[in-house]
């Protein structure tokens, strides 16, 4: 004898799609600037892995700790240096023990000119070029590796004069791709995906020439009692989002 077969109806079998995502919640992350299309990349699958949505401020890691400082809503906060988490932590900002290093960041000397920058960055001592963007070195921790590179090359006092400087890298790298600067330091993961620098020319920075750029990650405060937080910090930890991160150039 055969069993009738089971009929639902479109409201119905919603219904039962929709329970496993029922209790999602919503996180809001400050992200750096540098990272905006890693964390876009990720988003899509963390959502759709968890059912938990991802809502994302982008910003200079300096700007952002003044705005958590002064009670911005913010629940994690994806830096672009491992100094301002500390801070934060110290200054029992943060959820205990949340703080780890998600990203070590790899700067790159760039010009949208297809041959302008050559591989060992000899186009910054030859000193040809009328402007030279970066980062604002108070801020980002990408434009403070700038001038560190600058600082070892001893190229600080030739450069001075020449030096257009972006609130975040976000512009610095604005400052490049429109022409008002011929070339920048910019963050790598600005200009690369799976292996290759996709436009222009560029010079991979070698970490030498500048402090390690660790970039941390932490659960602030307003997000202690929130699942979602949670589950971002330990989705950014899983292979999917490593693999993510290391197509833009990073390392892990």
């Amino acid at each position: 004898m055969r069993r009738p077969l089971l009929q639902l109806t479109a409201t119905a079998l919603a219904s039962l799609l929709s329970l496993g995502h029922a209790w999602a919640d919503e996180v809001q992350v400050a992200v750096a600037a540098n990272f905006t299309a890693p964390i876009q990349a990720i988003a899509k699958d963390f959502e759709k892995d968890t059912g938990h949505k991802l809502v994302a401020a982008f910003g200079a890691t300096g700007q952002f700790y003044a705005q958590i400082k002064n009670g911005a809503p913010f629940e994690v906060f994806l830096a672009a240096d491992d100094t301002t988490p500390a801070k934060l932590e110290q200054e029992k900002a943060i959820v205990p023990g949340s703080r780890f290093t998600y990203a070590i960041g790899t700067l790159a000397l760039w010009s949208a000119k297809p041959g302008y920058v050559d591989d060992k960055g000899e186009v910054l001592k030859q000193n040809a070029y009328q402007h030279l963007s970066i980062a604002n070195p108070k801020t980002a921790p990408y434009g403070l590796a700038a001038t560190q590179v600058l600082d070892k090359l001893g190229l600080t006092a030739a450069t001075k004069n020449k030096l257009v400087e972006g609130q975040n890298i976000t512009q610095a790298f604005q400052f490049v791709s429109t022409g008002n600067a011929e070339l920048g330091f910019v963050a790598l993961s600005q200009i690369y995906k799976d292996g290759k620098v996709e436009s222009g020319s560029a010079w991979i920075v070698p970490s030498s020439l500048h402090e390690p750029i660790r970039q941390d990650a932490v659960i602030l405060e307003k997000g202690k009692d929130n699942p979602a937080a949670k589950a971002l910090v330990e989705y950014l930890k899983g292979p999917k989002a490593a693999a993510v991160i290391k197509s833009y150039g990073y390392e892990i």
